[in-house]
Formats: C-alpha cells, structure tokens, sequence
C-alpha cells in the first residue's frame, strides 16, 4: 500500500474509546509505527463522533471535526470504537485494523492483533501476540539497587481471589528478603479488607500505595526502578507490561477459574520463562541483569504492521 499522498511517512489514526487499557494498547502499537515508520498519528475520541447504524452497515464515515489528514491505516481498540471502524471501512485508500477479538466477522476489517488466549485460528491478516499489547518499552539497564515492586489486584472473573492468600505470599516475600525496600500498590479492584492488610505493612522499608496515590505514567517509573515486580495473577495487563519492560517478574499463585482463556495465556507465558510462578520465586529474586528474555509485543506487532499495510514495511 502506498504511503499517504500528500506525505512521505504514514498517516495513521488511532480510535479511541479513552479506557485506559485500550488507550494504553494504541498508545504502545502507535508509538512503535511512529518510531520506526515515522508515521504521522492522529488521535480518535469516538465519544465525540455519533455514528448511526446505517452508516456502519453501508461503510458510510461520518463528518469529523477537525477533520484529520486522509489516513493510510485505522487502527481501533475497544468494543466502543467498532462503530466508527466498521463505518470508516470505506475510506479510500485506507486500511482498517482492529486490536482485540471483535464482535464482528474478522473480515469486515483487513487486518486484526488479538491475543493467543482469545484461540482464534491463524490467518495471514492476523497477529496472534502473547498477552496484551502496552506502551512500556524494555528498560537498557536494570538496577542492581534491592528494591521490589508488588502489584496488587482483586477479584476478576479469572481467578479464585484469596484475601489470606495474597498477603500470605506478600509477607513471606517481606521476611524473607528483609535486606530490600518495597513499594506496594493496590488497584481499583483491590477488595477494603485487602487494602487495609496491605497498609499495615507501611515501614521505612515498605511504601504502600493506592491508586489515587499513582498516574499515568507512575508503572513504567516504578517499573525502571525496581529490581524485581511481584503481581497478583488476576491483573494480566500489568504482568505483561512488567515482562515488556524486563525486570524479572513472578505472579503470586492463585487457583485459575475453570477454562480461564487468561489464565492459559499466563500459563503459556509461565512456561515460556517471561515471568516467573510463586514456587520459583527465589529464582526472581535472584535473577542477573543479563538473563532476561526480550519480550516487546508492541514492537513486533508494528513489524507485523508495516510489513503488511504500509509501503514503509521491514
């Protein structure tokens, strides 16, 4: 396909529903294509469009406002900007490109990134990526400073959530390695009771933290300064993240919800050696700089990317 006409580099427009999963999905994939395509992106708030049905059963785009250059490639995530996708599938000159198993036929769109736990059938317009796709980019170099980071999420419709337990294998971590600071952070998930535990723990050596406590941009930074991450199994976008950036990773053990499609995946990435199980942990705490295994799903997908739908492929 050929770059767009009014420009040497892709132009590229990123529908957003503004969930900071999916937002955080375009952001990781985007930043890619702009790095390595140069592509120029443009950003999507769907909740500002109103798109009718009938314009997304004839492939008939709406008015935008601004309205942005004619793009080489759309590229959407969230349930919530499959409206806007599906009416935007005839622009000229244009390809579409959906992030995550859609609720519709792969073949209204050209192209699709899902994660292998979704277990759809390969294709040659598709890229079957492990785990989900993030914006956090592989540190150079990690610290040789002991300090740990614990994440901490809640009850989800994958895993069996154990308040008892996950502050069992939390202070046994504690005790065991009392030589490293720790920063702990709950989620929005995180059940009262748990939060509570958790900031009993606080000491000059363990910060507790909320989420109101935290930003956009406060994982990679903790990410960056820790020596290990230790996260409940539940929370799989932050497992993935934490494997993206290469700090050695371990995910407390919690019993999997029959047929969990998540909890496959995690498995998968368990035996692949990304992160690590709770009965490994001591090869977490120990794990040297130089043996971590490059684990960079964003840039393999806008490999994948250019070499499908821009001209600027690898």
């Amino acid at each position: 396909m050929a770059a767009n006409a009014n420009t040497s580099f892709p132009v590229i427009w990123l529908l957003t529903d503004n969930k900071p999963g999916h937002r955080n999905q375009l952001k990781g994939l985007g930043n890619r294509l702009r790095v390595l395509a140069g592509a120029s992106l443009h950003w999507i708030d769907v909740n500002s469009v109103k798109t009718p049905l009938w314009r997304v059963l004839l492939g008939r785009p709406p008015a935008l406002d601004p309205a942005p250059p004619q793009p080489d490639l759309i590229i959407a995530a969230g349930s919530g900007t499959h409206r806007l996708l599906l009416a935007l599938r005839k622009l000229k000159g244009a390809r579409t490109l959906v992030l995550m198993k859609p609720g519709f036929p792969l073949r209204w769109v050209d192209g699709a990134i899902i994660p292998q736990h979704d277990r759809v059938k390969p294709g040659p317009n598709l890229f079957l990526s492990q785990g989900v796709i993030n914006a956090v980019t592989p540190i150079k170099e990690l610290g040789t400073q002991p300090r740990g980071l614990i994440l901490v999420g809640g009850p989800s419709a994958h895993f069996q959530w154990s308040d008892e337990a996950v502050m069992a294998q939390i202070e046994e971590l504690l005790h065991s390695y009392r030589q490293w600071s720790w920063v702990i952070s709950s989620s929005r998930r995180t059940p009262a009771s748990c939060v509570q535990a958790l900031a009993a723990l606080e000491t000059n050596r363990i910060q507790v933290l909320t989420p109101q406590d935290t930003g956009e941009h406060w994982l990679s930074t903790a990410l960056a300064h820790s020596r290990c991450a230790w996260i409940t199994p539940d929370s799989n976008s932050m497992v993935c993240e934490a494997a993206t950036s290469g700090v050695p990773t371990g995910v407390f053990q919690l019993p999997a919800k029959r047929r969990s499609r998540v909890a496959l995946g995690l498995a998968a990435m368990q035996d692949e050696h990304l992160v690590a199980t709770w009965d490994d942990h001591y090869k977490v705490m120990t794990a040297s700089p130089g043996s971590r295994i490059l684990f960079w799903q964003a840039d393999a997908a806008a490999r994948w990317v250019m070499k499908h739908f821009l001209s600027t492929g690898l």
